[in-house]
């Protein structure tokens, strides 16, 4: 079992805390989840602290789990200030970009960390491209090809709007981590530059749809 950061074990802390506060009061849930009408009204603070709630103990679980997993290679490369950029840009890149798609529904509401953590997750894949990934915990993957077919698999989810979950916030989290990463580590850009623009391809794809109202 790998060592777990300080910083890592403060945002964990901070999650499960908020999180159950949630869990057993629907109130402060309401108040601080992310909802399209209240931000509109001026209550721009949501976009931070939805972050910090989760639906039930297992959504909180997977986020923790998958941020545990890879923190650690980001704080190595990055450092604590580089992994807390990446987390918290993560965090407001992926809820604004859902902010953005959603903008004309007030009724529009999402919950989760899942932003942040893909965020981390793609610095991750960015910072060691060779690392293997596991799909669905078994099948590997090298963690490249992962990143591509995640992001291409969510514009198919955001096309076709079947479930309730926020894979635009997932895919504006990726874009953080992926931007925030070039700019901290710009030596990404030399040593992975086919990977970087292999992952680049996606992000493009998704505006040039949303352009064309395909999304």
């Amino acid at each position: 079992m790998q060592e777990i950061s300080l910083v890592t074990i403060i945002i964990i802390i901070a999650n499960v805390l908020m999180s159950y506060k949630g869990f057993n009061d629907h109130s402060f849930f309401h108040s601080y989840s992310f909802k399209i009408g209240p931000i509109h009204q001026g209550e721009r603070l949501r976009v931070l602290t939805s972050a910090f709630l989760h639906v039930n103990p297992t959504h909180l679980f997977v986020n923790m789990l998958t941020l545990y997993f890879f923190a650690n290679s980001v704080i190595a490369f990055l450092g604590v200030s580089g992994f807390i950029g990446v987390y918290v840009g993560s965090l407001l890149l992926g809820n604004l970009l859902s902010l953005y798609f959603h903008k004309d529904d007030p009724q529009y509401t999402a919950v989760g960390a899942s932003g942040a953590v893909v965020g981390v997750l793609y610095a991750s894949i960015l910072l060691r491209p060779d690392m293997m990934l596991g799909l669905f915990f078994f099948i590997p993957l090298p963690a490249y090809v992962f990143g591509i077919g995640y992001l291409l698999y969510s514009i198919w989810a955001m096309k076709r709007g079947q479930d309730n979950i926020g894979h635009d916030a997932h895919f504006g989290g990726a874009m953080g981590g992926f931007f925030i990463t070039i700019i901290l580590s710009p030596w990404v850009l030399r040593e992975h530059f086919l990977m970087v623009v292999l992952l680049t391809i996606p992000i493009v794809l998704l505006f040039v749809l949303k352009k064309l109202g395909k999304l």
